[in-house]
């Protein structure tokens, strides 16, 4: 089998690199190599950062509405690919069909969010602040913003979260895409510029490592950076990044935990937790990997839990029954099993065991099946440290009070959830909770794209969240304009100072 190898993309044209390292990219399903992406050079990414601050004046100068309308126009040419792109994601992560178009899906909707943007970047003014001076305050682009992506979302994160926002308030975009699973992105802009018809600089993507990705943090053409991955990471392009002047967005690791309090609808609250746990095999940063049982319930919970979890079907990512697809490499697969065993090590009980799985015709999958972990006590690292996998962990508690300050214990609050029926418990639990993404018997409480995304602790690193409000905040700076228009009457009434123009008494 002849497997292609990528191009990176440079103000609209695809690009030969001339590295000596492309690094591969699989169908997780098989194990198969599909294709191979270049570890572009040094001087490559600068080319990138060039022709994105080349094309940032003529974009940043069309008018909103112009703008406006060429988003719209993005919105409907996602949705008429959306099946394409759902297979493509699907194959190269591992997601099922579904979770594969609901990435597809989680772009389109921070796209349709961006229309509405005349709205919403608005200014401020009044009139009269002195007499004869007016004041007005206007957001305006920052220039090139890079955007640095993990691999498990590549449609909603680059194309949800960074692209659309950054594009609608007038800057301009270089992704460094994940290695992993780079090619939905690479279709995606290839569509960007074939069907939606941007000019050409707005969007330019590179792969490389993260020694490349450095220039990113350092460059003084890049205005700001937008990062999701790991928290040592994310903390490294936080420090650097605004230590160099630049804004910066890093949203980083989570150990989200969900509480189960004993008149919980035991139903409902395992179906949530299945879909939220195991979906995406648990790759995504609001999974619920931890939950915090009351002990009253908690043998009849692990049991209704292992029931539905094996009635999960594992299997290929894009055969439409399966419910459970492959994690994305051979080494993920290798670092979930050995989080399962450090867990069984540390004392946790292993009520269902994933580590050996195996799909029929695709033995060389990744697959890892769903996996439970119960008595996992504080101090265990399984039950602190991301695993990013189709494992749950459960851990026992008195009563709420209990359950809150274990959850509140971990460094890491990107979100938290509670299945109660007690309004009392549920309002408490939304004051007190650390998680920056509460759920009230939401097993996913991602919020809509007119929301932020807003992580706290060590599982963001920043000022403004990605999306809503905070994320057109995040895109643009504010420019504040004081006029005053000169008269003969008014020549005489007015003087100049350090401080401003004031009145004469």
């Amino acid at each position: 089998m002849t497997i292609e190898r990528k191009k990176y993309c440079v103000n609209g044209e695809w690009l030969e690199s001339r590295t000596s390292k492309y690094m591969p990219v699989t169908d997780s399903s098989t194990g198969e190599v599909i294709a191979e992406v270049p570890c572009c050079t040094k001087d490559e990414v600068e080319s990138a950062i060039a022709a994105a601050q080349a094309a940032f004046p003529e974009w940043s100068q069309k008018s909103l509405s112009a703008r406006t309308q060429m988003m719209f126009k993005w919105r409907n040419v996602l949705l008429e690919h959306l099946e394409e792109l759902t297979v493509l994601c699907s194959k190269e992560l591992g997601k099922n069909l579904d979770e594969a178009r609901g990435d597809i899906l989680k772009a389109i909707e921070p796209t349709e969010f961006s229309c509405a943007l005349p709205s919403i970047i608005q200014g401020e003014a009044a009139l009269q602040v002195t007499t004869g001076f007016d004041t007005a305050s206007y957001r305006m682009p920052l220039g090139v913003v890079a955007g640095i992506v993990p691999f498990n979302f590549p449609a909603m994160i680059p194309w949800g979260w960074m692209v659309p926002l950054a594009i609608a308030t007038g800057n301009t975009v270089v992704l460094k895409a994940a290695s992993l699973t780079p090619l939905t992105s690479m279709r995606i802009l290839e569509l960007f510029y074939e069907e939606a018809g941007f000019p050409k600089g707005v969007v330019n993507l590179v792969t490389c490592s993260r020694v490349e990705s450095e220039i990113f943090l350092n460059d003084p053409r890049v205005k700001a950076v937008t990062f999701v991955g790991t928290t040592g990471v994310g903390k490294h392009i936080y420090s650097v990044a605004s230590a160099n002047g630049k804004r910066v967005q890093a949203q980083c690791e989570a150990k989200n935990h969900a509480l189960v309090l004993e008149d919980a609808d035991l139903e409902s609250a395992t179906n949530a937790i299945i879909n939220s746990t195991y979906g995406c095999a648990g790759m995504r940063c609001m999974a619920l990997p931890v939950i915090v049982v009351q002990e009253s319930i908690a043998d009849k919970f692990v049991a209704m839990l292992k029931e539905k979890a094996e009635a999960l079907k594992v299997g290929c990512a894009y055969d439409p029954e399966t419910k459970l697809g492959p994690v994305v490499s051979a080494a993920h697969k290798e670092k979930v099993c050995d989080w399962i065993q450090k867990g069984v090590d540390e004392g946790a009980e292993l009520v269902l065991d994933g580590r050996d799985i195996v799909v029929p015709g695709y033995e060389k999958g990744f697959f890892v099946g769903p996996t439970i972990l119960d008595h996992v006590k504080p101090g265990m690292s399984v039950g602190d440290r991301e695993i990013f996998g189709p494992v749950t962990l459960i851990k026992r508690v008195k009563d709420f009070d209990e359950g809150l300050e274990i959850m509140n214990a971990n460094p890491f609050a990107n979100g938290s959830v509670i299945f109660t029926q007690s309004g009392y418990y549920a309002r408490k639990f939304e004051f007190l909770t650390d998680g920056g993404m509460v759920g009230i018997n939401v097993g996913i409480p991602v919020p809509t794209a007119y929301f932020p995304f807003s992580g706290n602790k060590d599982s963001f690193f920043g000022d403004l969240h990605v999306l809503g409000k905070d994320g057109v905040r995040f895109y643009t700076r504010a420019k504040t304009v004081t006029k005053h228009w000169y008269d003969e009457s008014s020549k005489a009434k007015t003087v100049s100072t350090w401080e401003g123009t004031v009145e004469r008494v």
